[in-house]
């Protein structure tokens, strides 16, 4: 305990305390590379915000070595803010090389500037979702069949591009599927990763289609990987599948001018400008009854 109090003592008070402090500055170079430093070190997360801070640390110890060589006269401070000077222009060379190394097809630069961008998603997390899938974007024909009920397996989750799908069930309509759209969420969420299915709803073209597809297994992998993915495929799923519920909603009728809302199960709304309100207070009543 002496020793170490002693050596704490030595660090401490044997250094004398400075009394004449200097009156002049240290010249405008100095100045300059410590508000580089502070400019810099408000930059942001992700690859632009890595530019923006290792470009401007960059300047800021050009600048102290600048201040170093020719106002200090010393050798060590010139060299330590040299060496970092040289580590944050090649940490800015890198960057940029990932940045522009990153680039897609035009179907896919569109989908993530439509989808994947306005949720924050950066371009190195959509190059691993987009290697998921191979990188193809697979073309559906008007009429053909995505899938049909009771043959086609669910073996994928696949993204509509452009065109519309038609659902249909023992050949009445559902509903449509539009682009951005997921064409097969609900039986993706359906299943555990381990259980096999048979699509109970049959998907045709209606025009010319185009979509990306990702297998099972393949996407599986990809969110044991990388859970941020996995969250972000659950809600993408989840807000998909809420969109064909509500447009389920706009079909399933009780009757004429009565529609049944999925949100309120235990009511029913009346959509008949004409129908009195006692006789829709009792119509209301009877049918919470009968719930």
């Amino acid at each position: 305990m002496e020793d170490n109090s002693s050596f704490w003592d030595s660090l401490v008070f044997s250094h004398p305390i400075c009394m004449n402090w200097k009156s002049e500055t240290e010249g405008s170079i100095y100045h300059l590379a410590s508000i580089l430093f502070v400019v810099g070190f408000m930059g942001g997360s992700g690859f632009f915000g890595l530019l923006y801070i290792f470009f401007l640390l960059g300047l800021g110890f050009l600048c102290s070595s600048v201040w170093s060589w020719l106002d200090v006269c010393a050798a060590d401070i010139f060299s330590w803010n040299f060496i970092l000077f040289v580590i944050c222009f090649i940490q800015f060379i890198y960057v940029t090389y990932q940045i522009r190394s990153v680039a897609f097809d035009k179907e896919f630069q569109e989908l993530y500037n439509a989808l994947f961008q306005p949720l924050g998603i950066s371009l190195p997390v959509f190059r691993k979702i987009v290697l998921c899938c191979g990188g193809e974007v697979i073309t559906l024909e008007k009429e053909h069949c995505y899938a049909m009920q009771g043959k086609t397996p669910i073996d994928k989750l696949s993204l509509l591009l452009s065109g519309r799908v038609r659902v249909t069930v023992d050949g009445e309509f559902l509903h449509y599927i539009f682009p951005l759209q997921f064409l097969d969420s609900p039986e993706w969420d359906s299943l555990r990763p381990t259980e096999d299915g048979i699509f109970q709803v049959t998907l045709t073209a209606e025009t010319d289609c185009h979509y990306v597809a990702w297998r099972r297994k393949k996407l599986y992998l990809l969110f044991a990987k990388y859970r941020f993915i996995s969250r972000l495929f659950s809600i993408l799923i989840g807000n998909d599948i809420a969109d064909k519920l509500y447009a389920l909603n706009d079909r399933v009728s009780q009757g004429k001018g009565v529609r049944y809302d999925i949100r309120l199960p235990n009511f029913y709304h009346v959509s008949a400008p004409n129908t009195p309100k006692t006789k829709s207070a009792d119509h209301f009543q009877n049918n919470s009854r009968q719930q």
